[in-house]
C-alpha cells in the first residue's frame, strides 16, 4: 500500500475461507448534492488505495475524475467517471457522479448499474434538494447505500442534525457506526462504534497514520449511547442478535457487523460514517465501511429481462461467469476514431475480438477491443467477467440503455429511464462549411447523452437543441467549439413547453392524390384519447383496434410512424405533445394506388385533425425550488416567488437561516440566480430541479401560441 496505513478491523467476512474473486468485488458510485465533497472524497480513496501518488484537488483542477477541461474550469462533476483500486483484498469498481441537477442522467445511468452507493453529505447543510433526487433514484434501482456526513470541519457542522434529517427528509433508517469527536473548529477524530475506539488522522502524514485510542473520558456517555442505539437497531432486524439483545448478553463487533452488512444490503439499515475529506479525516474508514456492508455482484438478486422485445417471456440472468453473457451499455462517449461504449456485466464472460448480440436492435456487434478505465487513462483487457464494468470499442448500432448477450441465449434487460428535457436554445452554424459537420455532431452528442435533443422546428427552420438546464446546454456547445471545432451561434434559452389534450375526439385522414401515373390512396379514422403513462412507457401511446382487413397489417408501422411524426410537432405551437394515446379504427386502401408513405400522411392528417377538436393545451415545465436564505430576507424572497407564479410547499427553520421549498413554472425562473443575489445581498443560495408539466394559464397560453402564429 505504499506505506500507507493497513485498515483495521477484521470482519466476519475476512475470517472466513475465500468465497471466491466476485465475493471480493463492489460496483460503487458516489453521489450527492453538488459541493458536499465527492470528487474529494474519491481523491482521498485513490490515494490511500495506492492508485494515485499525489492527491488532486478541485480548487486547483487537479482531480483525477475531473479530467475534463470544463470540469476543471468550473470546478464541477460534469461526466461520470469510473476507477478501480484495491482494498483489504477487495476490489471497487467506483464512479464518481455530478451533483449537478442539469446531469442527473449521468447519476441515473450509474445507479442502474451499481450493486452500491455512498451518499455524501454536507455536515452544514444536511439533507439537500439534489440528495432527494440522488436518494430517489437509488430507490428505484433498489441500490443499498451507506451514507457518509462530510465536512464536520465546517462551521455550523452538525452530524446528529444531518442523521436525523435522513430519516425525516429521505425516509431512510439511519444506523451511525461512528460519531464525531466535536464540530467545526473543535472537530479532531471520530469514536468507532464497532469497536469503542477513538481514532485520530495525522494531518501531517495526509491522514495515512490513524492512531487508535481510548475514547476521551467526556465522551464516554455519549459513545455509549450511540452504540446501545446501533445494537438496538441492527437487532431490530436479526433474530439472533434480538435474541442477546434481550436477554443482556454482549453483542460482539462481529456479530454486529455480519447483521448489519445483512440489512443494509436489504435496504433495511443505512449505516452512517463521518468525516472531512479535505482534512484528510475518515476516508479510510468509509473504505472499510464499502467492503463490510455494501453488496458484492453476488449479494444482489438475478437481473431479469425478456427474450425479446417480441418475445416477453421472462428470462434470468445469474451473477456467475458460468451464465450466458449478458451486459448493459450504460454510457457511451463519442470520440475519435471510435466511440467508447460503457458495459456493465451481469452474467458470464466477455472477450475481446468476439461477436455479441445487441437483442434491442436485433443486430450483431463486435467488441474489437477492451479497457479497465481508470478515469481517461486505461488499460488493455482481453477478458472480462460477471460483476466487471469495462469500456469496450467496435460497436455500430449500441445506444445507451442497449442489452448485449449471447447470439444463442438472447435477453432484453430493463432499460434505463431518463427524465424529460425542460429547455431549448435555437443553434446555427457560423458558415455553411459548417453545416453538414453540425448535423453529425449533434448526432453524436444525441448518442452519448441521452437528455440531449436535437429537431427542426417546422415553423421557423431553426435548429433547436433541448437539454436539462441553461448549464447543461452551455456545457454541450463548448464541446461542440472545442472538442468537435464547429462553430456555433446560440439564442437566448427558450422553455421547452408540451402540449397535450383535455377529452376524446375522433377524426378521418384521407390522402388521396391522382397523378398521370401511379397515384396515392389512403383513408385513416383515428380515436384519440388523454392517458396517464406508467414508468417507462412512452409518452404517446398506438395501439390498433381495427375489425376486419380494412388495411393491409403490413401499413400499420406507417400509420404509427405518422402518428408520432405529428405527436412530434403539435398543433398549438409547434411543441412535442405527450400523454396521448392514438387508437386506429378503420381506413380503407386501394389494390394499386395505397403506399406506405400515403398511410402515413393520412395518419398526420386524422391526428392532428383529432387534436384540434380534443382541447389542446399547453404544458410547461414547473421546476422545484429549494432556497436557503437569512431569516431577515425571508418576507422579500417570498414575495418574489409570488410575483413568478411560484407555489411556496414548506418552510423549516435552520440555525439563522430559513429553507424555502417551492415549486415555479421554468418560463419565470430565467435570471433568478442575479434577482436573488441582489435581495439577499448575495447571500442566498438555491437549487432547482425539474418537477412536473402543468397546464400554462389561459393568457399566457394566448400569448405563446399567437407568438407562434
Amino acid at each position: 500500500m505504499h506505506g500507507r496505513a493497513t485498515p483495521s478491523g477484521s470482519t466476519a467476512e475476512d475470517d472466513e475461507t475465500d468465497p471466491g474473486p466476485l465475493q471480493r468485488v463492489r460496483n460503487i458510485g458516489i453521489a450527492a448534492h453538488i459541493d458536499a465533497g465527492k470528487t474529494t472524497t474519491t481523491e482521498r480513496i485513490l490515494y490511500y488505495t495506492g492508485r494515485t501518488h499525489k492527491m488532486g484537488e478541485v480548487d486547483d483542477g487537479t482531480t483525477v475524475t475531473d479530467f475534463d477541461e470544463q470540469e476543471q474550469q468550473r470546478g464541477i462533476t460534469i461526466f461520470s467517471a469510473a476507477v478501480t483500486c484495491p482494498w483489504r483484498d477487495h476490489t471497487i469498481h467506483l464512479i464518481d457522479t455530478p451533483g449537478h441537477v442539469d446531469f442527473t442522467a449521468e447519476v441515473e445511468r450509474s445507479l442502474r448499474v451499481l450493486d452500491g452507493a455512498v451518499a455524501v453529505f454536507d455536515a452544514k447543510e444536511g439533507v439537500e434538494a439534489q440528495s432527494e433526487t440522488v436518494w430517489r433514484q437509488a430507490e428505484k434501482y433498489h441500490v443499498p447505500r451507506i451514507c457518509y456526513v462530510n465536512k464536520m470541519d465546517k462551521i455550523g457542522a452538525d452530524f446528529f442534525m444531518t442523521v436525523q434529517q435522513i430519516r425525516d427528509k429521505l425516509g431512510g433508517h439511519p444506523a451511525p457506526v461512528q460519531i464525531p469527536i466535536g464540530a467545526d473548529a473543535t472537530f479532531s477524530g471520530i469514536i468507532d462504534l464497532m469497536t469503542m475506539r477513538a481514532l485520530y488522522f495525522e494531518a501531517q502524514k495526509l491522514g495515512a497514520t490513524v492512531r487508535e485510542e481510548d475514547i476521551p473520558p467526556e465522551w464516554i456517555d455519549e459513545a455509549r449511547h450511540w452504540r446501545h442505539l446501533l445494537e438496538e437497531r441492527v437487532a431490530e432486524t436479526d433474530d439472533r442478535l434480538m435474541e442477546q439483545y434481550v436477554e443482556g448478553r454482549p453483542i460482539g463487533a462481529d456479530d454486529l457487523r455480519r447483521a448489519l452488512r445483512s440489512a443494509t444490503i436489504s435496504s433495511r439499515l443505512h449505516p452512517i460514517f463521518c468525516g472531512s475529506s479535505l482534512k484528510y479525516v475518515g476516508v479510510q474508514r468509509l473504505l472499510d465501511g464499502v467492503v463490510d456492508y455494501l453488496p458484492s455482484p453476488l449479494d444482489r438478486p438475478p437481473v431479469r429481462g425478456v427474450k425479446s422485445l417480441k418475445d416477453r417471456t421472462e428470462a434470468v440472468r445469474h451473477p456467475t461467469p458460468d451464465e450466458p453473457f449478458a451486459a448493459l451499455v450504460f454510457k457511451i462517449v463519442a470520440e475519435k476514431p471510435m466511440d467508447l461504449f460503457y458495459l456493465r456485466i451481469y452474467s458470464g464472460t466477455l472477450r475481446s475480438g468476439t461477436r455479441v448480440l445487441n437483442s434491442n436492435r436485433d443486430a450483431k456487434e463486435n467488441v474489437s477491443r477492451m479497457f479497465r478505465m481508470f478515469a481517461k487513462r486505461r488499460e488493455q483487457i482481453d477478458t472480462a467477467q460477471t460483476g466487471d464494468i469495462v469500456a469496450v470499442v467496435g460497436l455500430k448500432d449500441a445506444l445507451t440503455g442497449d442489452t448485449l448477450c449471447d447470439p444463442r441465449q438472447p435477453i432484453v434487460l430493463e432499460h434505463i429511464e431518463f427524465p424529460q428535457t425542460v429547455i431549448s436554445v435555437a443553434i446555427e452554424p457560423k458558415s455553411s462549411a459548417d453545416r453538414d459537420a453540425l448535423v453529425e455532431c449533434l448526432a453524436k452528442l444525441t448518442r452519448q447523452d441521452p437528455t440531449f435533443k436535437h429537431r427542426v422546428d417546422v415553423n421557423t427552420g431553426q435548429t433547436l437543441i433541448s437539454g436539462m438546464g441553461e448549464l447543461h446546454l452551455e456545457v454541450l456547445v463548448r464541446k461542440l467549439e472545442k472538442d468537435f471545432n464547429v462553430g456555433v451561434n446560440v439564442g437566448k434559452p427558450r422553455v421547452a413547453y408540451r402540449e397535450t389534450i383535455r377529452r376524446p375526439a375522433e377524426a378521418t385522414g384521407q390522402f388521396i392524390r391522382q397523378t398521370g401515373g401511379r397515384g396515392h390512396y389512403a383513408v385513416v379514422k383515428l380515436r384519440i384519447e388523454p392517458y396517464e403513462p406508467a414508468p417507462r412507457d412512452e409518452l404517446i401511446a398506438f395501439e390498433s383496434q381495427m375489425r376486419g382487413d380494412a388495411i393491409d397489417p403490413k401499413y400499420l408501422p406507417a400509420i404509427e410512424a405518422g402518428v408520432m411524426d405529428a405527436a412530434l410537432q403539435g398543433v398549438l405551437a409547434g411543441y412535442e405533445m405527450m400523454n396521448v394515446r392514438a387508437i386506429l379504427l378503420d381506413g380503407k386502401q386501394h389494390d394499386v394506388d395505397s403506399s406506405e408513405p400515403a398511410f402515413e400522411n393520412a395518419a398526420r392528417l386524422a391526428f392532428e385533425e383529432a387534436c384540434r377538436h380534443a382541447g389542446p393545451v399547453l404544458l410547461e415545465p414547473v421546476m422545484k425550488l429549494q432556497i436557503v436564505a437569512p431569516e431577515e430576507y425571508l418576507g422579500v424572497v417570498i414575495g418574489d416567488l409570488n410575483a413568478r407564479r411560484g407555489l411556496i410547499t414548506d418552510t423549516e427553520q435552520r440555525p439563522k437561516v430559513r429553507v424555502i421549498h417551492a415549486e415555479a413554472p421554468l418560463s419565470e425562473m430565467f435570471g433568478y440566480a442575479t434577482t436573488l443575489r441582489s435581495l439577499s445581498q448575495g447571500r442566498a443560495t438555491w437549487t432547482m430541479e425539474p418537477f412536473d408539466y402543468r397546464p400554462v394559464p389561459p393568457q399566457v397560453q394566448k400569448q405563446i401560441t399567437g407568438d407562434a402564429t
